[in-house]
């Protein structure tokens, strides 16, 4: 062995990797998918999932990013945007005058509901293509994955 070979992977460990570079590519699909999704309503995917997360009741920044697995900067970025095109708004919190919480306008609501509509017909033709028996089996193996990963300390930001 030479310093320049790496040291060999398990066979569990060699499935854990094929499986890492499946989700990252996969991850890349879906942006752009999301983004596609997206776009006739002006917005982009990581927009979306902002507005998503605050679809149901304001929340913090902070919790937005929780919610998203995200940096807090990143998501402020995207809340701030969303404010400056009257997607959405910051509103008093009652509970942490200093956190405000950031809420959907009308306007952002109906451009959620526009991306919504997109997505429900997407996902209806991809979910009867793959089936809903194996999707719902990668959904639990990837729940399974993200328990673990965060597990070891690798899930916080």
């Amino acid at each position: 062995m030479s310093y320049d070979d790496p040291p060999s992977r398990t066979p569990a460990g060699d499935a854990f990797t094929a499986l890492v570079v499946q989700v990252l590519r996969l991850n890349g699909h879906l942006t752009a998918a999301g983004d596609a999704l997206a776009r006739p309503a002006g917005q982009t995917s990581a927009r979306w999932q902002v507005m998503g997360v605050v679809e149901h009741g304001p929340a913090t920044v902070a919790q937005v990013a929780r919610a998203l697995g995200l940096a807090r900067q990143s998501v402020q970025r995207i809340a701030d945007l969303l404010e400056g095109d009257g997607l959405a708004e910051f509103i008093p919190n009652p509970a942490d005058r200093r956190a405000a919480l950031l809420q959907l306008t009308v306007a952002g609501r109906a451009a959620l509901r526009t991306i919504q509509t997109a997505q429900r017909a997407w996902a209806d033709a991809l979910g009867a293509e793959i089936g809903e028996d194996a999707l719902r089996q990668a959904s639990e193996v990837l729940a399974r994955v993200a328990e673990v990963v965060a597990s070891r300390g690798y899930g916080e930001r």
